[in-house]
C-alpha cells in the first residue's frame, strides 16, 4: 500500500508526473482507500490525476462523503465524462445518497434515455433485486454465429458491466445464456442456439436482495438475470453487488443481535447523537423488562434471610443460562441465514438442542456441585445448585433455538431474537427455577 505521507508530499510539491505514475499502477480499490485519507483540497486534485479509464471505478469505490464532495467540485464537463463511464447501478446508488441539489446536477448531465432508466431503477422497492441490478448486459440473438457474437461483444462490451455471461433474448424474453468460455472455445460458424444453456436461474425485480445474494452462494454464479412481472429481461445483478448485499445484511444482523438499530452510515461518519439514538430504545426496553427479574427476587427475601449464601449463586446461574441461550440462538440464526434451518424443522431442532443442553448441563452441574461441596461442605446446597443449572441450561437452550425460528415464521428478523433479549428471558426463568428448587429443598416457608 502506498505511504500516505509520501503521496501527500508529492501532491504538495506539484510532482504531478510522479503522482500520475503511482496511480497508473495501483488498483482502483487501493486508490479509493488511499484517497480516503486525504484532506478535501488534496482529494479533488489527486482524483483529477487518476487515469481517465479508471476514474469511474475509483469513484464507485469511494464512500458517500467523498463522492458528494467531488460532485460539488467537478465542472459540468468533468461530471458528464464521469457519468458516461459510471455503470448504471453505481449511478443509482450515488443518487440515493446525495443531497437533492447534487442529484439535480447529475440528472442534468445524463442523456434522456439514461435519465429514464435511472428513474425506473429508483422506483423499485428498497432491498429488492430491481434496486441493485444494472441494465448494462450483453444481449445476443439465437441465430447469431459465434463470430458475429464476438464482434458484437468487442463493439459494445466496453459499456457493459460484465461480458463473462451473455444473455440470449427474443423480443426481450430470456431464452438462454452463453458464457465467454463457450464462445472462445467454439467454432466461429457455430450458432448461438446450439451453444446456449436453457436451464436458467433468474429472479424477479421485486425479489428480496438477500435471497438474490444467497443464490450466488448456492450456485457459484457471476451474474443473475432479473425479469419483470411479464417475464421480460430488464437487467442483471452481478457478484460484486451481491457481495455488497451480504456485507450490508451481515452488518444489520450484527447490530440487531447486539440490540441496536442498524445504521446505514459507517461508524466514523455516524454522529454521536445518531449512535445514541440507535442504542437507547432497545436498552430501555431491556432495562424495563429486567425489572421483572428484580420483582421475582424480592419475593424471596425471606429465603435470603434464612440462607444468605443463596444470593451469591444468582449471578453464576443467570450468566450461565444466558450464555447457553446465546450459543443456541447464534447457531440457529446462522442456520436460518444460510437457509439450512426452516420452521418445519422446529421440533427436530428443539429435540437436538435439548440433548445437547442435557449433556452440557450435567457436566457443568457436576463440576459446580463438586466445587460447592468442597468449599462449603454442604451436600444439599451442591445438589440444589446442580439441579438449578440443569433446568436453567435446558430451558435456555429451548428458548434460544425456538425464538429465532418463531420470529422468522411471523416475518420478523431472527437476529432480533439474539443475546440481549434471550438473556433477559433466561434470567427470569433461572431465578424462578433456582428459588423454587431451593424452597422445596430447604423447606423454606415463603
Amino acid at each position: 500500500m502506498m505511504d500516505k505521507e509520501i503521496f501527500v508530499n508529492l501532491l504538495q510539491d506539484r510532482q504531478f508526473k510522479a503522482v500520475r505514475s503511482i496511480l497508473n499502477v495501483m488498483n482502483a480499490v487501493d486508490i479509493a482507500s488511499l484517497l480516503s485519507e486525504l484532506e478535501d483540497k488534496e482529494l479533488a486534485l489527486a482524483f483529477r490525476l487518476i487515469p481517465k479509464e479508471e476514474a469511474a471505478e475509483v469513484f464507485a469505490n469511494m464512500n458517500n462523503s467523498m463522492q458528494s464532495y467531488l460532485v460539488e467540485m467537478f465542472t459540468e464537463k468533468e461530471l458528464k465524462e464521469l457519468l458516461d463511464d459510471l455503470y448504471m447501478d453505481d449511478t443509482v446508488d450515488l443518487l440515493e445518497e446525495l443531497p437533492a441539489n447534487l442529484v439535480g446536477r447529475i440528472l442534468n448531465n445524463v442523456s434522456q434515455s439514461k435519465r429514464n432508466m435511472i428513474n425506473v431503477l429508483l422506483n423499485y422497492p428498497d432491498d429488492s433485486a430491481g434496486s441493485i441490478m444494472t441494465t448494462e448486459y450483453v444481449g445476443l440473438r439465437q441465430n447469431m454465429t459465434v463470430a458475429e457474437s464476438m464482434a458484437h461483444i468487442k463493439r459494445t462490451g466496453i459499456h457493459k458491466e460484465t461480458i463473462y455471461t451473455c444473455y440470449v433474448t427474443e423480443r426481450r424474453r430470456l431464452i438462454g445464456i452463453v458464457t465467454a468460455k463457450d464462445l472462445l472455445i467454439a467454432e466461429d460458424d457455430t450458432l448461438i442456439k446450439d451453444l446456449m444453456e436453457t436451464e436458467i436461474i433468474s429472479v424477479n425485480t421485486h425479489a428480496d436482495q438477500e435471497e438474490v445474494a444467497q443464490l450466488f452462494t448456492k450456485y457459484d454464479l457471476l451474474a443473475i438475470p432479473v425479469l419483470d412481472a411479464e417475464n421480460l429481461m430488464v437487467g442483471i445483478v452481478t457478484v460484486d453487488d451481491a457481495m455488497d448485499v451480504m456485507v450490508d445484511e451481515a452488518t444489520e444482523d450484527i447490530t440487531k443481535m447486539a440490540a441496536m438499530s442498524p445504521s446505514e452510515k459507517p461508524y466514523m461518519e455516524t454522529s454521536v447523537f445518531s449512535h445514541a439514538k440507535n442504542r437507547i430504545p432497545w436498552l430501555l426496553i431491556l432495562m424495563l423488562s429486567a425489572t421483572i427479574t428484580g420483582t421475582i427476587i424480592n419475593r424471596y427475601e425471606e429465603a435470603f434471610a434464612t440462607i444468605p449464601l443463596l444470593v451469591s449463586f444468582i449471578p453464576m446461574l443467570m450468566d450461565t443460562g444466558g450464555n447457553c441461550g446465546s450459543q443456541s440462538s447464534t447457531l440457529i440464526i446462522r442456520g436460518i441465514a444460510l437457509n439450512e434451518i426452516h420452521f418445519k424443522d422446529t421440533l427436530m431442532v428443539i429435540f437436538k438442542e435439548f440433548r445437547i443442553s442435557l449433556i452440557v448441563s450435567c457436566v457443568l452441574a457436576t463440576a459446580n456441585g463438586l466445587r460447592i461441596f468442597l468449599m462449603y461442605h454442604n451436600g444439599l446446597l451442591a445438589i440444589v445448585i446442580g439441579c438449578s443449572l440443569v433446568f436453567t441450561i435446558c430451558i435456555a437452550a429451548m428458548i434460544g433455538c425456538f425464538l429465532p425460528l418463531a420470529a422468522k415464521k411471523i416475518g420478523l428478523d431472527p437476529a432480533l431474537m439474539a443475546s440481549p433479549l434471550i438473556t433477559t428471558l433466561v434470567d427470569t426463568c433461572s431465578i424462578i427455577i433456582y428459588f423454587t428448587i431451593a424452597t422445596y429443598a430447604f423447606h423454606l416457608h415463603l
